[in-house]
């Protein structure tokens, strides 16, 4: 029996390959589980944003709603109540108090509402995805949620990249005593006005729309039919092309080209390591043979245009020597606690102080160590995942796919964007909403087995016309009169082991 024929409701009929014990969720799961209430209330402050006033300090929906979760949840995170705590868990901790003790030593009359608002977002998107997503069925449901998101957001972007309006923005900003995020006004492409949707910015709605792309096509492998998952992958990412946001597009494409990778390569087994090895290959030839730097070459790439190119690797060269010092530049660096919240030294034609680059920014606020602690701990735990062996769990298999393949596009695409708010949040939370791949049991994709492979006797069994022996099946007597432990028949034809997922 299959992964569809396990996982009902939307599944293609008709007969497959067996597949080994514990390949799938059991019959409907992946389709009947519900998200944790708390998850649920997340997600939607995360897409629809409401702010409001209290007393001196500017709220959202989110920040509140995490005001009151962060405490207990760390509390019970750093306890054990979750599962092992990780290196990443205690890493990203660090990340935030070295972040508040840059800006005090940078902006002191600024800490308290700095490190706030940016502590509770990152910290508490991820805790949440920590606590909340730790079974096969909770992020089951959480793929799904996020796929029905994107997919009622499609009548308002098409709206919105017609005229201009994003609807649910003005309705929330209309709310009495309430706001909302501030309705952008960028320069339109190709002929077409990028959309925002709920988002403080285009590229925030394409790289949300990003992160369902994998989560479709991939994780939700054979609980829908393929007709099915074609289509809404294919909606997801023609939505996420109208924030026309290079970013977004890089990292669907990167999915994308992944995707298509795992497929032709299926039979060989160390396919992953051949991938990073060309691209080392390719790093190589382009430093020696172009007089851009691969950095230049990738930006040239990944943007609309050669000027955003130039514009990207400018703002990467500068914001880096403001980091480490550079006499050429004469900008004495700050590596230790980086320059806080402070405008950056750059060229005078460089009119805007924004960095379009994630990983720069945490560089340059708040210096190497800042940087350190959230990109080793953002490493290590991708790298721990993906080294798990699934092999004989095709469920957990897709799901581990999936969500590095969305984590290895959006890595890429915070090289040429930065996040902030609630799409900041969200990020770390489906960041934390993987983590239980680490320590999940191969098997737990699946909470009834399946049919057990056939053996070699079953099959020259099925071949001669007889009908096949399965572990309900009273074995056949010995000459002797007994009958084999477990029930199996003896065999001079010793079974096979069970067969790779390949997918």
């Amino acid at each position: 029996m299959t992964v569809t024929d396990q996982i009902r409701g939307f599944a293609r009929p008709g007969p497959a390959p067996a597949t080994p014990a514990g390949a799938g969720l059991a019959q409907g799961t992946a389709l009947k589980a519900r998200l944790p209430l708390p998850a649920l209330v997340y997600l939607l402050t995360v897409v629809l944003t409401i702010g409001f006033r209290l007393g001196p300090l500017y709220m959202t929906t989110l920040r509140l709603f995490l005001i009151v979760m962060i405490v207990p949840l760390m509390l019970r995170l750093l306890s054990g109540a979750y599962g092992r705590v990780f290196v990443t868990d205690i890493l990203f901790v660090l990340h935030i108090l070295w972040a508040a003790a840059a800006i005090g030593v940078n902006n002191p009359d600024q800490v308290v509402q700095q490190v706030g608002s940016v502590g509770i977002e990152f910290l508490g998107g991820y805790v949440v995805g920590r606590a909340y997503i730790r079974t096969p069925e909770t992020f089951a449901a959480l793929c799904r949620i996020l796929i029905v998101m994107v997919l009622c957001s499609v009548p308002f972007a098409l709206h919105e990249t017609l005229t201009g309006r994003p609807l649910i923005v003005e309705l929330l900003r209309k709310l009495p005593g309430m706001t909302s995020v501030a309705i952008v006004s960028i320069e339109s492409r190709m002929g077409l006005e990028r959309v925002q949707a709920v988002f403080a910015h285009p590229i925030h709605y394409g790289l949300f729309c990003s992160v369902a792309f994998s989560l479709c096509f991939v994780a939700l492998r054979g609980a829908i039919s393929d007709a099915r998952r074609y289509v809404t992958s294919a909606v997801i990412a023609a939505t996420g092309f109208l924030a026309l946001s290079s970013g977004a597009l890089t990292a669907i494409a990167m999915q994308i080209g992944l995707i298509a990778w795992a497929s032709m390569f299926r039979e060989v087994r160390q396919r992953w390591w051949l991938l990073i090895g060309l691209f080392v290959l390719m790093y190589l030839a382009i430093d020696l043979l172009s007089n851009r730097s691969p950095l230049q070459v990738f930006m040239s790439y990944a943007t609309f245009s050669a000027h955003n190119a130039y514009w990207r690797a400018q703002i990467f060269e500068w914001g880096l020597a403001n980091v480490i010092g550079s006499a050429e530049k004469d900008i004495v660096g700050s590596p230790l606690t980086g320059i806080g919240l402070n405008d950056w030294v750059r060229p005078h034609y460089m009119y805007s102080g924004s960095m379009d680059n994630f990983w720069l920014v945490m560089t340059v606020r708040y210096g190497l160590p800042g940087f350190f602690f959230l990109a080793v701990g953002y490493v290590v735990a991708i790298a721990r995942i993906m080294r798990r062996d699934f092999e004989q769990d095709a469920r957990l298999t897709l799901f581990r796919r999936a969500w590095v393949f969305t984590f290895l596009g959006l890595t890429f695409t915070l090289c040429t964007v930065h996040v902030w708010s609630n799409i900041y949040s969200f990020i770390f939370f489906m960041f934390g909403a993987g983590m239980w791949l680490i320590t999940v049991p191969p098997g737990a994709g699946a909470d009834q087995p399946t049919a057990p492979v056939a053996s070699s006797a079953t099959r020259f069994a099925a071949r001669r016309g007889d009908a096949p022996r399965t572990a309900d099946t009273p074995a056949p007597a010995r000459p002797d009169g007994q009958t084999p432990a477990g029930g199996m028949p003896y065999s001079r034809f010793p079974p096979r082991h069970p067969p790779r997922d390949r997918s």
